[in-house]
């Protein structure tokens, strides 16, 4: 018999479903993540997190593997945590790694981490990236800055906030302001202090662990040698002071 698209529509919906999980499943046994507990706590804590599509990337091109990466966050104590230091060095992977196994924790999957517990997230925000809408008479900095504002706006002391490069599209120091205002905002004000990775160029900001209790300097080892940039790939308490 002929199944009408009503009818057919909620089989194939369930089929899809079966097979997100299973693959879930698969990837899970396959590459040995680890269950993470999800419980009603404001904590995030992650242990040897890596980020699942690079990570696999690496294994087929033969790389000696990813390197893992602990994270603590919690609104009461680590809220902010401010990363600097050169590009390539790791910084937007390991962003999107925390915001990805967030994600992945929370539909019931298994996560690549040693060990997680993820306090359940109301929503995942992220800054990321350049892009424009010309068509609409939207640069890419009024772009960046609206987002920003809703970010600014909707953002709670559940929710997840992922910045990468904030204020990059304008003057230097007009960026820089606009940077250290964002990091205040989520830090100062009440109800919005949303559990947060900044990463930014603009090193002047590892003076905010002076004024702002609950936000942390933390950047990826760099070693020179013979004039070569080593990139270690490991997140190490303290500020860069150069980019």
């Amino acid at each position: 018999a002929v199944l009408s698209t009503r009818r057919l529509a909620p089989r194939a919906d369930r089929v899809a479903t079966l097979d997100a999980l299973a693959s879930l499943a698969e990837a899970a046994r396959r590459k040995r993540w680890t269950r993470p507990a999800v419980d009603e706590s404001e904590s995030l804590e992650i242990r040897g997190g890596r980020h699942p599509v690079v990570e696999s990337v690496l294994g087929r091109r033969g790389s000696d593997g990813f390197v893992p990466n602990d994270t603590r966050l919690d609104p009461a104590g680590q809220q902010i945590l401010l990363l600097t230091g050169p590009n390539m060095s790791g910084k937007s992977t390991y962003l999107r790694q925390v915001a990805l196994i967030v994600l992945m924790a929370q539909i019931g999957s298994f996560v690549p981490a040693d060990a997680a517990r993820i306090g359940v997230v109301d929503r995942v925000f992220t800054r990321v990236g350049a892009s424009d809408r010309l068509a609409r008479g939207e640069s890419t900095f009024m772009v960046e800055m609206r987002e920003t504002a809703d970010i600014l706006r909707q953002a709670t002391r559940r929710s997840l906030v992922i910045l990468d490069e904030i204020g990059r599209g304008t003057s230097t120091f007009d960026g820089l302001s606009i940077a250290w205002a964002v990091a205040e905002h989520l830090h100062d004000t009440r109800g919005s202090e949303a559990r947060t990775l900044f990463a930014t160029h603009y090193h002047e900001l590892v003076a905010l662990a002076e004024s702002k209790p609950r936000l942390r300097n933390a950047h990826f080892e760099v070693r020179e040698w013979n004039d070569e940039v080593i990139f270690l790939r490991r997140l190490v308490e303290g500020g860069a002071n150069r980019s």
